[in-house]
Parts: C-alpha cells; sequence; structure tokens
C-alpha cells in the first residue's frame, strides 16, 4: 500500500474511532439494541446453516416457498432463550383469522401464559448470574477505570469465596443458631471475602507501582496461583468429611442467604441482589464525588497530568486494584453464601465474564447492572434452549458469544476511540477561541471533563 493510501486509511479509522468516543448515552442504547437485532439475524442464518448440515428424520422448520427442511427451528432457538430465561412468561400461537390458507407462511402471535408469576426457578437462575456478574463487572471497571487491566477477578474471587466459606464454618459455633447470628455471620463472611480478595489485588497492585511489572500478567498467573491453592488447601486441610469432591464444609444453613420469594431451587436471593444495587451506587458516588475517586479516574486518563497534580500515581494503583479485588472476592462470598453454601473446587468463570461485562457497561458502575442482566439472561436461557430443543450446546455458545461480540464491539471501539485517539483540533470543529496563549480553558484541558459520557450502554 502506498504511503498516501495508508495515511487516507489510517485518518479514516481515526475519524471512525473519534465518532465512536462522541457518542451520547442515547446514541449507544440505540446502537447497542441495533447491534442486538443484527446479532440475532446472523444467528438466524447460522442456525439455518447448521440445520442443513445436521442430520434428522424429520425437519424441524421448513422454509416458505422453497420447501427446504432444517433440522434447527431459529424462531423457537431464540424464542426459548430469552423467554425460557424468564420463566416463560409468553407462548406462541397461530390464530385462524391471521393465517388463512392461501398465505405461503404461517404468523405466529404471542400470549401471555395465564398463571405466570416472576418468582419462578429459570427467573431465579437468570437473577442468579446477574447478581455474582454484578460484583465481578464492577471490578474489572474499577480498574479499567484508572488505567489498569485487572484480569484477575477470577483468582480475587476464588480466593474471596474460600476465605468466606472456612471464616464463617470457624466462627459459626461462636454465635447463636438463629436470625442475629446468621446477619453477624453473613456481614462477618462478606468481609472476609472483601479481604481476601483485596490482598489478592494488592499484590498485582504493588508490582505495577514499585516493579513496574505488567498488571496483565501477573494477574494472569495470579489466576492461576489462586485456583491450585485454594485447591491444595481445601483438599489436603479443609476437605468435609466424607466429601466426594474438594469442597469445605457447608455454612450454616442460618448464615447463608435465602430468598424471600423465589424458590430455594434458583440459588437467588433477593438480598443479595439489593446488597449489588447499593454496591453500584456506592461505587458511582465514590468514583464522582470524592477526591480519592477524582485521583482514580485522573490516574487513569492522564496519568502524568495525574502526577504533576500532586497525586501520587503508585499509591493509586495499589488503592484502585486493592478495590477492584474486593469486589471480586465480594463476588466469591456471594457465590458461598448464595449459590453453593461452601467452597467448591468447581468455580464457576465468573471473573473472566466480568471482563466483557464491564467493556459492554462503558466501565461505568451504573452500566454494569443491564450489562450484567443481559448476561445472565443469555446464560439462563442458554439453559432452556438446551433442555427444550435438539440444539447442541456447542451451537448455543455460538450464539450467546455473537450476541455479546455485537452489542460489546462498539463500546470497546468508543473506550479505544476516547483513550488513543487525539481530539480534533479546534479549528477543525469551526471553534472561534483565541490562540493558545490566550490562557483560556475547554473540557479539553480537564482529563475528567468528559467522564458523564461514560454511562453504559
Amino acid at each position: 500500500m502506498s504511503p498516501s493510501r495508508l495515511d487516507a486509511a489510517r485518518s479514516r479509522a481515526t475519524s471512525i474511532l473519534r465518532a465512536f468516543a462522541g457518542l451520547s448515552g442515547v446514541d449507544r442504547i440505540l446502537i447497542a439494541a441495533a447491534a442486538l437485532g443484527l446479532s440475532v439475524l446472523v444467528g438466524f442464518v447460522i442456525v439455518l446453516a447448521s440445520g442443513r448440515i445436521a442430520e434428522c428424520s424429520t425437519a424441524a422448520w421448513t422454509m416458505p416457498i422453497t420447501g427446504l427442511g432444517f433440522c434447527y427451528d431459529p424462531f423457537e432457538v431464540f424464542f426459548v432463550l430469552f423467554n425460557g430465561a424468564l420463566g416463560e412468561p409468553f407462548y406462541v400461537w397461530y390464530p385462524s383469522i391471521l393465517n388463512p390458507g392461501w398465505l405461503p407462511i404461517t404468523l405466529p402471535w404471542l400470549g401471555f401464559m395465564p398463571g405466570w408469576s416472576p418468582f419462578n426457578n429459570s427467573f431465579a437462575l437468570t437473577l442468579s448470574e446477574t447478581t455474582l456478574l454484578v460484583f465481578t463487572g464492577l471490578s474489572v471497571a474499577v480498574a479499567f477505570r484508572a488505567g489498569l487491566f485487572n484480569i484477575g477477578t477470577q483468582g480475587q474471587l476464588v480466593v474471596g469465596a474460600l476465605l468466606t466459606a472456612l471464616v464463617v464454618v470457624a466462627l459459626a459455633p461462636l454465635f447463636p443458631a438463629n436470625r442475629v447470628g446468621g446477619v453477624a455471620l453473613i456481614a462477618i463472611g462478606v468481609l472476609a471475602g472483601a479481604f481476601g480478595g483485596g490482598v489478592w489485588g494488592a499484590i498485582p497492585g504493588a508490582l505495577k507501582a514499585y516493579a513496574d511489572a505488567n498488571e496483565v500478567i501477573t494477574t494472569i498467573m495470579l489466576n492461576f496461583i489462586a485456583a491450585n491453592i485454594a485447591y491444595v488447601l481445601v483438599l489436603e486441610v479443609f476437605r468435609a468429611e466424607g466429601s466426594s469432591v474438594v469442597a469445605t464444609e457447608y455454612v450454616p444453613d442460618y448464615a447463608q442467604l435465602d430468598p424471600w420469594f423465589f424458590p430455594v431451587t434458583g440459588d437467588f436471593a433477593e438480598a443479595a441482589l439489593l446488597i449489588g444495587l447499593v454496591t453500584v451506587v456506592g461505587l458511582y458516588l465514590f468514583l464522582e464525588h470524592t477526591s480519592l475517586g477524582y485521583d482514580l479516574r485522573v490516574s487513569g486518563i492522564q496519568p502524568l497530568a495525574a502526577e504533576y497534580s500532586g497525586v501520587n500515581a503508585k499509591l493509586t494503583t495499589v488503592r484502585a486494584m486493592t478495590l477492584s479485588g474486593a469486589l471480586g472476592g465480594i463476588g466469591g462470598s456471594m457465590w458461598v453464601l448464595m449459590s453453593e453454601g461452601r467452597w467448591v473446587e468447581s468455580v464457576p468463570a465468573l471473573g473472566f465474564d466480568g471482563i466483557a461485562v464491564s467493556i459492554l457497561a462503558g466501565n461505568n458502575p451504573l452500566g454494569v447492572l443491564p450489562a450484567a442482566a443481559l448476561f445472565g439472561v443469555l446464560k439462563g436461557g442458554a439453559l432452556q434452549v438446551g433442555f427444550q430443543t435438539d440444539v447442541p450446546p456447542e451451537l448455543i455458545g455460538v450464539l450467546r458469544g455473537l450476541i455479546i461480540l455485537f452489542v460489546a464491539m462498539p463500546e470497546f471501539f468508543r473506550l479505544i476511540g476516547r483513550r488513543f485517539v487525539p481530539e480534533e483540533p479546534e479549528a477543525k470543529r469551526g471553534d472561534s477561541g483565541g490562540s493558545g496563549d490566550s490562557g483560556g480553558s475547554s473540557p479539553a484541558d480537564d482529563p475528567v471533563a468528559d467522564e458523564g459520557g461514560e454511562a453504559g450502554a
């Protein structure tokens, strides 16, 4: 490619990224909705193509006019994916008045399922996944806002979960076996999880601040270290007597987070989601309305400017990673106290999903909740697709990943544009301000002036 064409391509890419960086909140919501629709359309084609390759005795769906048969019904797949995550509040029927015999296709109609209740097992599983991802998404978002790439939330979650289980089991005999004792043990367990995750997060933070070690490498390595240390400790020291798996003792029933309205089998407790909502609001207020949160954000956007203004960049790095790890550890506490009731070796990959949740949310605490809800719907709906259809689990995973990719990529490009693409000169924007010697200031002079645009899609 000639230099002129290369420069033109680079200029075009810069313009596109700058346009993404300047999107308003409404624009981002509309783009996210359009991306979701496009992902469903692409997934529709993938399901059809897979249905033609697969072998079956009876076609699940026949294309109108052409008469081609497909082993998988794409309409059924996506309907079950989203409807099943909510506990199937809708059903499909085909009224004869909308389907005269001369039409080449049958037109479906959605009906509301009589007797449906939101307090069902499927919706509980969806909310359980959402609640856990709120904490891991917040964990990653804090680090991102400080300019740090924390891939170690999974390890911090593992450490926090283990410490929660061990502390609650050890202290249970010291508290009365009633509601008051249970609340005290839950609070202590959450604090223990936050402490364990915070300490595990502070390690790569200190290595980054004082040894200039890349946090991506150190957090990845600490994930493996945390998983293996926890496994060996439970296997050799803290394993429950008679357990067929590597797991600790169950925490007492009165020290677990129980549901108020949902079935127990849904592994969801409304109190855990309430704690998550309080954490979302509290973290947002901390980042946007406190001096420490301001220092953290400035360090993430313009570290040189932060140091020039007197911010201790090294201490801020350690603080950010400690807070990030503590949030991941609280996610581990919720997993133990709400879902499992103990630490068990099969810890779900919630920390890695939290990275995608944070990116989708624009690294804004307020955006983490809807982003986590989307992931929860996809996870819960995928289980229902596996139960109710013949679609293989590998294809279900492709559809989930496709939706996440399409919805998250515009926000990913926006973050790249905000961080790495220089702002357009004022002359090109048509500004009539004076020269650089005038002493005037502009929003661009404030490294966090545009942070209000970080709301999640």
